[in-house]
């Protein structure tokens, strides 16, 4: 309790006087919390967000499973043991970004755009998490420029970064990811769900 209210200092909130009464609403992840109160544990650097991660893996999936028929979502939500309404969204993105596209119907369901060949993981975060920066330096974009570029160093380092990120991201097809979920699944590393398309 101590280390709460200590948190609570920090942040610029008083403790309560004795007798007040107190309503809180707390709407802090638990991640949060746990930085607020020991700085030390906080976790730095680029993630990406469930979008990313999901929306990769429903795509994998439809991959997999979309090449004699329109997959739907309910069976992508089935394998892949994410939500229905959150692969909504996430198809959603990934049609206005043509890399699905959809079927209405009894029949109905998504199916690539393109050829997996031709869609990269980094065509897919894009589409979903934007930009894929760790770090945005002014002084690496003419647009905006910055006053200390010339004599900063550093920018050159957050340049490499962000340039070996879209390496990796843009060299890595879907079609890879595809062939390397067959292979696990012959090989029988994983359990799949039989969920019908």
């Amino acid at each position: 309790m101590a280390a709460f209210c200590h948190s609570m200092c920090e942040m610029g909130l008083t403790e309560p006087a004795a007798g007040d009464t107190v309503s809180v609403e707390i709407l802090v992840k638990y991640s949060d919390l746990k930085t607020a109160t020991n700085p030390n544990t906080a976790e730095d650097g680029m993630k990406l967000s469930t979008k990313g991660r999901y929306g990769l893996r429903a795509l994998v999936d439809l991959a997999v499973h979309s090449e004699s028929e329109a997959v739907s979502i309910q069976s992508i939500s089935c394998r892949q043991n994410i939500s229905v309404r959150y692969l909504e969204q996430l198809m959603g993105k990934l049609r206005r970004a043509g890399l699905v596209k959809s079927t209405r119907g009894a029949q109905g369901g998504y199916r690539l755009a393109k050829l997996a060949e031709e869609i990269s993981v980094g065509d897919v975060l894009r589409a979903l998490e934007g930009n894929l920066e760790a770090v945005t330096c002014p002084g690496n974009i003419p647009e905006q420029g910055c006053d200390g570029a010339d004599a900063c160093v550093t920018r050159y380092v957050w340049k490499r970064i962000n340039d070996s990120i879209t390496e990796a991201v843009d060299s890595i097809m879907l079609s890879q990811l595809v062939a390397e979920s067959r292979k696990i699944c012959k090989k029988g590393e994983i359990s799949t769900q039989i969920c019908e398309n």
